[in-house]
Order: C-alpha cells, then structure tokens, then sequence
C-alpha cells in the first residue's frame, strides 16, 4: 500500500489526541485519507510453502505423473517405450523416477513386479538402496497400507543384499504415519531397535510428535520410557520442546513447567524456543503477566530473544487488554535489532480494535508503512472489522474497496461485522454487494455468507417494529 497522505496524519493524530473517552460519534475524518492508500494495491492472499519433513530422511521430490493408469500391463508397454526411444545413457535417477511414478497409484505387488520387470528388460539396471526406498516412501498411499506391507518390502530389500539402515526405517516410519498407522509404527520401531539399532534421533521425534497428536499423554510418556529402558534411545531437547509444546496446546502449564524441569534434569538447558513455546501457552490463555515473567526468565538465563519472543508478547499483551504494555515491547524490540514484522503490527492493531481504538490502529497502519512493512490480507480484516464495530462506516467502505480491487478474501468475523453495520446504517444495498463480492471471490461458502445478511436484516426488521434503535 501507498503512504498515507500528510491531511490523514493530521487528521488521525488530532482525532486520537481530542479523544473523549467514549466519543458519541466518529471523528470527520477526510473523505480521500483511506484513498490515497490506493497508490499501491494490498498485495494478493498467497499460502506461504512450507517444508512437509522434518529430516533429510524419506524426503519425498516433486516428479510429473508419467503413468496415468495403474494396470501392470500397459506400465510394461509405456516402459519399453521408454527405454527404446531413450538413447541418452540411464542412470538410477532415471529408474526411480518411473518406479515412483508408477508406485504412487499402483498396488505394492504390482509395484514390486514391476520393479522386477524394469531390472529384467534393462539388465544394466540394478536396484540401489534409494531404489527400494522409493517403494517405502509410497506404501502409505494405497489401500493396501500396512505393516505387513512394509515388511514385504524390507525382505524385499534384503533378497537384493541391502540390510534396512535408520534411513530406511526413517522413511518406513513416515510411510505408516501418513496412513494413520500410528501403532504400526512404534511397533516396526521397537522390532528395529531390538535387531538392529535404536532409531536416530529423526525418526524418533517424529514419532513422539505423531503420538502427541492422536494419543494420551501417558501413552507417549509410556513409549519414551520404553525406548530409554529397552535400547537406551535417550529424549533430546527437541522430543522435549515436542513435548512442551504439546501440553501447552491442552493448556496444561503446569506440566509444561514440570517438564522444564525435567529437561535441566536431563542436563538439557532451556533454549530460546522452549521459553517461546510455554510463552505462547500462556498468551492462549490470556495470561500476560505470566508470559512477562517467562520473558524476563529467559533473559535472566542469558537468552537472547528473538522476533518470535516479540511476536508472542506482542500477541499476547494485545489479547489481554495491555496494548500499551504491548506497545512498549515493540519498542524494546526494534532497541534490540529485531524488525517488526506484519505480524507484530496486526497483532497490535487487534489489540486497538478490541479497546474500541480504530484510529490508533490505523494510525499503527500508517507508521507500519512508513517503516517499509505491508500489511497483508489478516491486516485489513482485522482493521476492517475494528472500524465497523467503532461505526467508523465510511473509512470502513474506502477500506473495503481497497480490499477488493487488490483480491483479497473476506474473513468470516469482519464480513458480519461489516455487513451488520451497513445494514444498520440503512446500507442494504451496500451489503448486498458485499455478499455478492463474499460470494464471487469463495471468501464464504453462499450459505454462510446469505445466513449472516438474512439474519441482520430479519433482526434490523423485528427491533424497528418494536420500536427499538440498533
């Protein structure tokens, strides 16, 4: 977005400085202030790629679907095809490419035959390790996902003298996850352990985290003593932060502390992201003073905090109603080298918008830009929503119109808010083209976004008929 123009600093900045405590009307602010944001367009919404492993291990690449049918026969042709139109020497690569292909919608015996059927055409191809991992790596898709499975395959693998290593157990241990075959897995592990070696440390955080998410605490506790008792796998820190983490979810604090404890125990020191997690437990629960107190922890352990730390406190303070003491932190924040991100000003301006301050926030917005930060899609409906519950309607529709010429997508809370507002305003035909854009640009699904616009006018109807005000 463009800056904002110098009339609207003025204007802003004389509005929040002869606030009244509960003003009885919106500021007059100047019709072109939101306007001349328009300079520059909101960027787009975009989903920001994300890494799906969290080892090397069973990494799974990107290959174009070669085989567009599963029948064993007509892969058979389509191979041969291959290999006699293909003059350019073959390596590995090449062969695990069309196995992958095919082994992504085929079943694990047709898979293996025609693994055996690639080796019997082209004798100079002989199966490497990577090669039966490919296998591994996709036994989670099909039907026929199973331990039994995974086990014909790891024989597999043995007939052709390659002995399953942690890697391969690694992406065995995926595989069944995948497939929601979370037993399974602690089972292929602990057969593992006991012929061969413990799991390293990839495998065995991935499974604890798996555990975390479909099962008991004590039964991941359980599982952690078992592996220390029967092949020595010791916890390290991170199957502790895992653990923190996830009773911080459940917002159980005081396990969380509990296992801190543990961890110094272990001879484990606490890093910067073990603090953030249990200070992330407490801000869920809008307790500020206490993830103060962890920050304060943390700095006496001699931690450097981060822009997580920050965005944490931030988010935290704001949600509990101590946006100033939120304020200040920002502050300590850039004192300290780290540069406010899009996240620590929307979690500001949430805060503002929850005290009824929609000027502040877009003045927050203002000062954001001026410091080379863009908002993004969560920005403007945050502010969109904070503006109609302050009936600030008319820097709420310029707003609006800004969100819709640069594509961004209507969040449930501040398209009713919105809505409601203009419909209160006597805007119906407003509203209704907010509905159509709600609808076209798929920000809701055309019942949720017609429920909200028919009940706001069916309660707008019932209060005028009884008289009332809204």
């Amino acid at each position: 977005m463009g800056k904002l123009s110098p009339s609207f600093r003025s204007a802003i900045s004389t509005a929040i400085v002869n606030k009244p405590p509960n003003p009885p009307a919106a500021p007059s602010l100047l019709s072109g202030e939101i306007r001349s944001l328009s300079k520059k367009r909101p960027p787009k919404h975009s989903r920001e790629n994300q890494s799906a492993q969290s080892s090397g291990h069973g990494e799974k690449p990107k290959l174009p679907t070669l085989f567009k049918s599963a029948s064993l026969a007509e892969a058979k042709k389509l191979y041969s095809s291959f290999i006699n139109t293909t003059k350019a020497p073959l390596d590995v690569r090449f062969y695990n490419s069309l196995l992958h292909s095919y082994t992504s919608i085929a079943s694990l015996n047709d898979s293996i035959s025609f693994l055996r059927h690639m080796s019997k055409v082209q004798p100079t191809f002989s199966p490497e390790r990577s090669t039966f991992h490919v296998l591994l790596s996709t036994s989670g898709n099909g039907t026929d996902s199973s331990l039994a499975s995974v086990r014909q395959i790891l024989n597999f693998m043995v007939t052709h003298g390659f002995n399953p290593d942690k890697a391969t157990i690694d992406i065995a241990v995926r595989s069944l996850c995948s497939a929601g075959l979370i037993d399974e897995a602690v089972e292929l592990v602990r057969e593992f352990s006991q012929k061969h070696s413990p799991p390293d440390s990839y495998t065995y955080n991935h499974l604890v985290k798996q555990l975390c998410k479909s099962r008991s605490l004590s039964t991941v506790y359980g599982f952690i003593h078992e592996m220390r008792s029967s092949c020595g796998a010791n916890p390290d820190l991170v199957t502790y932060t895992i653990l923190i983490d996830n009773v911080c979810n459940g917002k159980n604090l005081r396990e969380a502390t509990r296992l801190v404890s543990v961890l110094a125990e272990e001879g484990f020191k606490p890093d910067c992201f073990v603090y953030n997690t249990i200070m992330k437990g407490y801000c869920m629960l809008g307790r500020g003073s206490e993830a103060i107190g962890v920050y304060k922890k943390m700095k006496e352990e001699g931690l450097e905090p981060d822009v997580v730390t920050f965005n944490t406190l931030i988010f935290g303070l704001s949600k509990s109603g101590r946006v100033k003491d939120a304020r200040k932190f920002l502050d300590i924040m850039a004192e300290m080298g780290h540069f406010p991100d899009v996240v620590t000003y929307t979690s500001l301006m949430n805060g503002m918008c929850r005290e009824g301050d929609a000027l502040g926030a877009l003045s927050l917005l203002e000062e954001m830009e001026a410091k080379g930060c863009s908002p993004n899609s969560c920005s403007y409906n945050t502010l969109l929503h904070g503006l109609s519950k302050s009936r600030l309607l008319d820097k709420g529709i310029e707003l609006y119109g800004l969100m819709k010429s640069g594509d961004m997508k209507l969040e449930a809370a501040s398209y009713a808010t919105f809505v409601r507002a203009l419909c209160r305003s006597g805007r119906i035909a407003e509203a209704y083209e907010v509905f159509d854009y709600a609808v076209e640009s798929r920000s809701l699904t055309d019942v949720a976004a017609y429920s909200t616009l028919e009940t706001t006018l069916k309660a707008l109807k019932k209060a005028r008929e009884q008289g009332n005000v809204i």
